[in-house]
Order: C-alpha cells, then sequence, then structure tokens
C-alpha cells in the first residue's frame, strides 16, 4: 500500500463497472469501499427512474457528499475506494486532492448499453446511456488518471491495486 493516503474515484459512465471494478480493487487493497449511488439525495434517484438526466444543479448536493467521504479518509490518514461517474471536468475537479487518483473505467456505447439493459434493481434505466456519453468530458492528459479498458473486472481490479502499489 502507498506511503500515504490515497482514495480512488473509480469513474465513468453508468454501466461502465465502477461498482464491481471498486468493490473487487478495494477488497485487494484492504480499503473501505462506498458506493457513490448511495450518497444521491432522494430527489436525483427520482428524476434518474424517472428516466431525467441529471442537471449540474441536481448533482451539486451529491458531490459534495462524494466530497466529504473523500475529505473523512484522508482526514483519518487512510485508503479508501468510491465510485463516482464524475462524467465532467469541472466534477471531478470538485472531487480533485492531493493523494485521489481518478480511475476511468472506459467503456463502448454497445456495451454499456447492453449492462444496463441487464442489470436489475438500479435505479438507472438503461434509456439514460445516450445522455451519460452525451454528459462525458474524458479525463485530461493533465489530469490524474488511470485510464482503462477493455478486461474482466479481476484483472481491472488487479491493475487499479499494482497501479497504487497494493497486491
Amino acid at each position: 500500500m502507498a506511503s500515504r493516503p490515497r482514495v480512488l474515484v473509480m469513474m465513468g459512465v453508468a454501466g461502465a463497472g465502477k461498482s464491481t471494478v471498486g468493490r473487487l480493487a478495494a477488497d485487494r487493497l484492504g480499503w473501505p469501499f462506498v458506493e457513490g449511488d448511495d450518497l444521491h439525495p432522494p430527489a436525483n434517484v427520482a428524476r434518474m427512474a424517472a428516466g431525467e438526466p441529471l442537471t449540474d444543479a441536481d448533482r451539486a448536493p451529491w458531490l459534495q457528499a462524494v466530497a466529504a467521504q473523500i475529505d473523512a479518509w484522508i482526514a483519518a490518514g487512510q485508503g479508501g475506494v468510491i465510485t463516482c461517474s464524475a462524467l465532467k471536468r469541472a466534477y471531478r475537479d470538485r472531487l480533485r486532492r492531493p493523494g485521489v487518483l481518478f480511475v476511468f473505467l472506459a467503456a463502448a456505447p454497445d456495451e454499456v448499453s447492453r449492462r444496463l439493459e441487464a442489470r436489475r434493481g438500479h435505479f438507472m434505466p438503461a434509456t439514460l446511456a445516450g445522455s451519460q456519453f452525451a454528459t462525458l468530458e474524458p479525463p485530461g492528459a493533465d489530469e490524474a488518471v488511470l485510464t482503462l479498458g477493455k478486461g474482466t473486472p479481476e484483472r481491472l481490479a488487479r491493475a487499479v491495486a499494482e497501479a497504487v502499489g497494493g497486491p
């Protein structure tokens, strides 16, 4: 494990694998995992469940809650893994701190649509996949980011753990 606290923000569009890969990476590293979707205010969940994309204003309290979790881990001197789509650079800028690494799970639109259609019990309908890609501003070369593409969740989690000095 890295000598200083390291927080991983698993980012990407809905259906990219943030939760699956994030949980596996957290397990490998022995770090806590937080599902960022659980931090959405009820009004956001209702909007998405109704097929309505969120606005920047809708996302503001959610991003604040994600930032608060990141700050808590840093203040405690521990690592952690949290999911957050962080689709726009402005969102990532709100979460960016020393020791935070964004892990961008890049996924093709057809793969994302297939995954969203297959998943059950989640408030985000597959019909919002297009709005996710329309909003996405892929991380720039000047951002602290690990970009991963295709691979099994286990392989991707191993790559994440290795990138931060874990097993």
